[in-house]
């Protein structure tokens, strides 16, 4: 996949991985910076649930498997202040994928209580939308939600939370052309990636995307002493294109307090959804968090801010 003219191609696969960060892990690669490498990626679930899972999958996750990243990779005269670049060139889907609605998990995990599971086909080629039912279709967008360096504190640190050193971020625009750049907190700076997404709506409301395994190639570079404060990124053109011809159908949360007003403007989409597509409500939910965008609209008229939550309407067309 790797096209890096006269640098070095390497390779890792997806058994080379790790659930936590900590800056004792040994590396599983040493790169010179330049070089690029074609990184196999498990699933968010670890390889726990496939095309032939059920629900019963979903409750009965060992947690100490989820969200797997393959590294961690030494990165030659990588120090701490040095930022790590990350130019993700290629991404190579497997074509099948996942979105799950797991216990105690997600914006509205107090309304949605009981475990639920969609699996996802689609064409790993033309990334056509892939089907949510025979009316639903959704665009889809490859990316990494996981990617990041190993923090300089000692000991083992979850893989769920982002920090200033990467990791779980779910940004869906660090896809195929974008620029990351990270801060290195340790020497070699072991980058790790996984958490692959066939796609994903702002927000990840429900907790999980259309979870994916994918092979990811990327170029590590390092540029020297820049002490960023956190991760920043690029991306080499628009970022909602894909999704956006049609326009949005869009609901508000109005409140004081910044996540009382995006679960409301969750909530009340799931409301229109089903009334004006007879989706179960469940489904409505992970439908918003696949393919939905979660946007700050306003928060400088004090006391109230405005959550809006957009819907693309490409999907029902």
């Amino acid at each position: 996949m790797c096209q890096c003219g006269q640098h070095t191609i390497h390779a890792l696969g997806k058994q080379q991985s790790h659930c936590g960060w900590d800056c004792d892990n040994r590396p599983e690669l040493t790169v010179a910076p330049g070089d690029c490498i074609d990184i196999e990626v498990h699933d968010a679930s670890g390889g726990q649930l496939s095309l032939d899972s059920g629900v019963d999958d979903v409750i009965n996750f060992d947690f100490d498997r989820i969200n797997p990243v393959t590294g961690p990779v030494w990165v030659e005269g990588a120090e701490p202040g040095d930022a790590l670049k990350v130019t993700l060139l290629d991404y190579e889907p497997s074509g099948w994928g996942w979105t799950a609605n797991i216990p105690g998990f997600g914006l509205l995990a107090d309304e949605f209580e009981e475990a639920a599971l969609h699996l996802w086909q689609y064409d790993p080629d033309s990334l056509s939308p892939a089907l949510f039912n025979e009316f639903a279709k959704v665009p889809l967008k490859p990316f990494a939600g996981t990617i990041g360096v190993a923090p300089p504190e000692k000991g083992f640190h979850s893989i769920v939370p982002p920090r200033r050193w990467g990791g779980n971020m779910d940004i869906r625009d660090l896809a195929k052309g974008s620029e990351l750049w990270l801060p290195v907190g340790v020497e070699g700076a072991l980058f790790s990636i996984g958490d692959t997404h066939a796609a994903q709506g702002d927000g990840e409301v429900c907790g999980t995307a259309i979870e994916s395994p994918m092979t990811v190639s990327v170029k590590l570079e390092l540029e020297k002493a820049q002490n960023l404060p956190a991760p920043k990124f690029a991306t080499p053109g628009p970022v909602t294109r894909h999704l956006d011809a049609e326009g949005y159908h869009v609901t508000t949360g109005v409140n004081h307090d910044l996540m009382t007003a995006a679960r409301d403007a969750v909530r009340y989409m799931i409301d229109e959804l089903q009334k004006q597509h007879q989706l179960a409500a469940m489904d409505a939910y992970m439908l918003c968090s696949v393919c939905g965008d979660l946007r700050i609209s306003e928060i400088v008229d004090a006391p109230n801010w405005i959550v809006s939550f957009y819907f693309p309407k490409s999907v029902f067309s």
